[in-house]
């Protein structure tokens, strides 16, 4: 058994928020549940009953109440809370338990002074921003795109978006060009907020050629409105309006569009490992709820918390912690270097904020753990019970680790979910101890499932990942997909009728969870994911390249790993110091530095399946020193002999010096 680093208080059932909801269950339901198991099946067996009792419970605010709960339980196809109206906007301004002098909004950042936003300022904001939108046209079902960082006025622009039920997307300002483009000519946005640029640690980063790129790829834009936020003094571009501007003084009550439940409340992306980035369409009541759920019986975040998870505007734990004033915990916000001026600044800004929760990465406590740093030696971290870690699996190591330098007595909580269901549908819970090594549970209101590769469940075994019952969270859909294809193609194409989510994992019998990674290709550096395939579109771009495919090895010691980038070049050429460079200045500018390879390789071909798709995970077990035959099965390649290069390589890379 592995070891166990927590466990729950006596009295968790008087402290915590799901002891609360238990209580609520046997008051309002007649219903009363032995262990947390007990609940779990319940949640996933009666999901009418449940999902019913999140909206009750939590009192969400509707303007028409729901003819049903469910109206069928067929992936994909279910359609949640039929005939009931709402705006997520509305029900995260709330801000259940806030006075309107109480601080919801701290942000802190390497680019400007502090700015903390009360509940009544947060309100006010959201009122004149909305009203700024309705000045420039944007109604109901528009685009409204962020290439911003995590700032209030990012939070601001999406409450203020959803209030119109006009829909939201954002990128983050470190996105290059290309990645950026790829998502949002898909949605085609009306208006453009845009910083002007950032400060990442001490390095000023300049944007505004980015943005007028980004301008002149999206014909569909009508505004576009600058923030100055590396330079406050700085004119905004011919014909931009200012932020100021869009957030002038008005009249304009503060007021909430009705909308169906299933309504787009803000776009996110997928990868893009087999094509361009998928537009993932989230709902407002579909959020709402798991978030309500998640924030609460989950995290046990209430109106005493202030909740932080480090995270951009390009991952959707953005969207998740921005959800915190909606169960009432004010939260926190960094924008920045986290490792600026060393690892311990997000402990620091713990202190500062009176962190209750830290959410953060993996690979950043490992990091931590790496340079032999100790948080509670050198910050105050005597607020802090819940410490969340998701992007990666921790190992047991980082969980001793967050033990043994961190608290002894707080919850850590390591989750893992996506982008696919903007939630974790496997964390920890307050009810259940904390084991070395492993994720406490799955999520209630997640049949979450291991499946062999002939498509049976299996215990104690790893498997496939799937989800067996709906989730109000799912898509609504992608965008531009009117009849269901791609989303199909996605997510049941090899279990019909069940989402499989494309990671291995292994559950055991008292259902704690293992993840050990993806089954797909999608690459993972320091929390930002990205695709093969719009690495691929940069890369096969150059002249001089004729075919590419890259692979991440990840670090066992919790570094950033090994980004190994191999191509295929135009006749006559061989791989020299100057292309190594072009390579990665492409990369940097189109797509992010943190996806500049390790090392570049020369090879002579590509490994391709008979249907020309790339085997990148093969080569990736094969440089893990896997033999070629287990990798892969030769005779469904088209060019079997491409892989003993990589077998080469594999082999000079573990070889003693």
């Amino acid at each position: 058994m592995t070891d166990v680093l927590w466990t729950p208080p006596a009295d968790v059932l008087q402290r915590s928020r799901i002891g609360a909801y238990l209580r609520w269950l046997a008051e309002h339901r007649g219903l009363e549940f032995a262990d947390y198991d007990a609940l779990w099946q319940w949640s996933v067996t009666d999901l009418d009953a449940f999902w019913r009792s999140i909206w009750d419970h939590f009192e969400v605010i509707a303007h028409t109440p729901p003819t049903a709960t469910l109206s069928g339980r067929d992936m994909p196809g279910a359609r949640w809370f039929p005939g009931a109206t709402l705006n997520y906007a509305e029900n995260v301004l709330r801000m259940p338990g806030r006075s309107a002098d109480d601080p919801v909004v701290l942000a802190y950042g390497q680019t400007r002074a502090p700015v903390t936003l009360t509940a009544a300022e947060l309100r006010e904001q959201v009122r004149r921003v909305a009203a700024g939108l309705r000045r420039l046209g944007v109604t109901t079902g528009d685009r409204v795109a962020a290439y911003a960082p995590n700032i209030p006025e990012t939070y601001v622009l999406l409450l203020a978006t959803a209030s119109l039920g006009a829909i939201f997307s954002s990128c983050a300002p470190e996105f290059g060009t290309r990645s950026v483009t790829d998502r949002w000519q898909q949605i085609e946005p009306r208006v453009l907020v845009a910083v002007d640029g950032y400060r990442y640690g001490d390095k000023p980063v300049d944007r505004r050629a980015e943005v007028a790129a980004i301008q002149a790829a999206l014909p569909s834009l009508r505004h576009t409105v600058t923030i100055a936020y590396l330079d406050p003094k700085a004119a905004p571009p011919d014909g931009a309006l200012t932020w100021t501007e869009l957030a002038a003084p008005t009249d304009e009550p503060l007021a909430f569009t009705p909308v169906p439940f299933d309504h787009p409340l803000y776009v996110l992306y997928s990868s893009g490992t087999t094509g361009l980035p998928k537009p993932i369409v989230h709902g407002h009541g579909g959020i709402l709820l798991e978030h309500l759920k998640m924030l609460a019986l989950h995290h046990d975040l209430g109106p005493t918390d202030r909740f932080f998870w480090f995270t951009t505007t390009g991952w959707m734990m953005w969207n998740f912690l921005v959800s915190g004033p909606a169960v009432g915990a004010a939260i926190v916000l960094f924008d920045g270097n986290p490792g600026h001026p060393d690892l311990g600044a997000l402990w620091r800004l713990a202190e500062q904020t009176d962190t209750t929760y830290f959410g953060t990465s993996a690979p950043f406590l490992l990091a931590c753990r790496k340079a032999g740093l100790v948080p509670r030696e050198i910050a105050d971290l005597s607020a802090l019970r819940g410490l969340g870690s998701t992007g990666a699996p921790l190992p047991v190591e980082g969980f001793h680790w967050v033990y043994d330098t961190v608290g002894r007595d707080l919850q850590l909580q390591s989750l893992s979910g996506g982008t696919d269901v903007c939630t974790g549908f496997v964390g920890g819970v307050p009810l259940l101890p904390v084991h070395a090594g492993e994720i406490t549970c799955r999520a209630l209101g997640a049949k979450v499932e291991a499946r062999s590769s002939d498509g049976t469940p299996v215990l104690g075994e790893l498997g496939e990942l799937v989800i067996t019952e709906p989730m109000p969270s799912m898509p609504t859909g992608f965008w531009h997909d009117p009849d269901g294809v791609r989303y199909r193609e996605a997510y049941f194409d090899v279990y019909p009728g069940v989402w499989r989510h494309g990671d291995w994992i292994t559950i055991n019998s008292r259902g704690g969870c293992v993840i050990t990674g993806r089954s797909d290709a999608t690459l993972n550096r320091g929390g930002v994911r990205l695709g093969t395939a719009e690495f691929y579109s940069v890369v096969e771009a150059l002249d001089e390249i004729v075919d590419s495919v890259v692979v991440h090895l990840e670090d066992d010691e919790g570094g950033a790993g090994e980004l190994l980038l191999f191509v295929v070049l135009a006749d006559g050429l061989s791989l020299d110091d100057e292309l190594r460079k072009k390579i990665c200045r492409e990369l940097r500018t189109a797509l992010s530095p943190r996806h500049v390879p390790d090392e570049i390789h020369q090879v002579r071909a590509v490994p391709r399946t008979l249907s020309a798709k790339k085997l990148e995970v093969p080569v990736k077990k094969i440089l893990t020193g896997t033999p070629v035959d287990q990798a892969a099965a030769k005779g469904a390649l088209a060019n079997p002999d491409s892989l003993t290069a990589f077998a080469t390589l594999a082999h000079h890379r573990t070889r003693p010096s």
